[in-house]
């Protein structure tokens, strides 16, 4: 499979893309952020994946997702994940799970196998369980905050925790960490004021490129963490 990775191996060198395909990153959360987050893993190279979602596609998720199609509503979101990988490379290692995570269901993953850690979960209580995991085991991880009510995809970057501003999802995260020992946590967050809905709804309002730079912007973090790039 070497001649599908020539271009990633051509910019950052035959021993950086050795290190990715030794690497095995955990995706927490396969929609808008996770699924392009997951993409542009698989494509960069890494040789391992575990990804975790409990949700089925919805009709809802079309406008956002990049394994949501009409063909595919329905089936678990990590099972369309999983296929899709394999079509991008045969011999990646793929471990899915069908969990929402919570306190009792995490201890089924060991966080020790993994060399980086992706949450792109939209729950509160599972993000601070995968932060406390990964600092308790030692592991990266990076964490992504609110992409709903956005409109402008040059508003993100990355960032720690305490130095996010407008995100309403940080601002919540920020106090449970300080609880918990105010620990450093690297996130994708935006810093554009969320958008008033135009159409009434309990929804949050999504578009399709601001969840989607959201992922990919932390999988170029991975991947430059994991071979140690700068910049």
């Amino acid at each position: 499979m070497k001649d599908i990775y020539q271009r990633t191996a051509i910019l950052i060198g035959e021993e950086n893309l050795n290190k990715l395909t030794k690497s095995h990153v955990a995706v927490f959360g396969i929609g808008g952020v996770g699924g392009y987050a997951v993409e542009a893993l698989v494509r960069a190279g890494i040789g391992q994946i575990t990804i975790v979602d409990f949700d089925k596609i919805d009709p809802t998720n079309i406008n956002r997702q990049i394994i949501a199609l009409h063909s595919t509503i329905g089936q678990y979101k990590v099972d369309v994940m999983a296929q899709r990988i394999k079509e991008i490379n045969p011999d990646i290692q793929v471990i899915t799970g069908k969990d929402k995570l919570n306190s009792t269901n995490i201890q089924q993953y060991d966080f020790n196998e993994y060399d980086y850690i992706v949450d792109a979960v939209d729950d509160v209580t599972a993000k601070l369980l995968l932060i406390e995991g990964a600092n308790q085991h030692n592991i990266p991880i990076i964490s992504s905050m609110g992409t709903a009510k956005k409109l402008d995809p040059s508003k993100l970057e990355v960032a720690d925790i305490h130095k996010t501003s407008v995100c309403p999802l940080a601002r919540v995260i920020r106090k449970e960490l300080k609880k918990r020992g105010d620990t450093a946590l690297k996130v994708v967050y935006s810093k554009e004021e969320p958008k008033e809905a135009m159409v009434p709804n309990d929804a949050l309002g999504s578009i399709s490129f601001v969840p989607a730079s959201s992922g990919l912007l932390m999988a170029s973090q991975v991947v430059k963490d994991l071979i140690g790039a700068i910049g």
